[in-house]
């Protein structure tokens, strides 16, 4: 645990699943509903300084994720996002994009094209999307 990592800290977003190895979180940006983070739980800075089988476990977390949003959500495009330029911590965003969203198609951070959606998600759909990501995290074999 690093003092001044924003990750090594409690997360202040809600969490949707977690394990001692890393934890998914939903950011709750109103302009990109259900966009998550996937988050280590050890301060490593780079995926190449993890063992190859923690890094297949951490892939396979952020593919889950990405499967649960992609089939509740029904986005026009997922991006999936490691720079940690800023917060050099490995983590991985999961970005659901649609053509309406107010950067597409480009990044979702550069520069807006449109008024944003401001459209968050309902209690009920933060549930679901948890539910969805811990019952296909328990049907993929994280250690495998």
């Amino acid at each position: 645990m690093i003092k001044n990592c924003a990750l090594c800290a409690e997360s202040p977003h809600r969490i949707l699943w977690q394990d001692d190895f890393c934890r998914v979180v939903l950011l709750e940006d109103a302009d990109y509903p259900a966009y998550c983070r996937v988050e280590l739980i050890a301060h490593i800075k780079e995926m190449t300084d993890l063992p190859p089988t923690e890094r297949a476990r951490m892939m396979k977390v952020a593919f889950v994720v990405e499967s649960a949003i992609r089939e509740l959500f029904n986005p026009d495009k997922i991006n999936l996002a490691s720079l940690g330029n800023k917060t050099p911590h490995i983590h991985w965003h999961v970005i659901p994009r649609f053509e309406h969203d107010k950067h597409f198609p480009n990044s979702h951070w550069g520069e807006a094209l449109r008024a944003g959606n401001t459209a968050s998600l309902k209690e009920e759909e933060k549930t679901a999307l948890a539910e969805k990501i811990s019952a296909l995290l328990q049907v993929n074999d994280l250690d495998n």
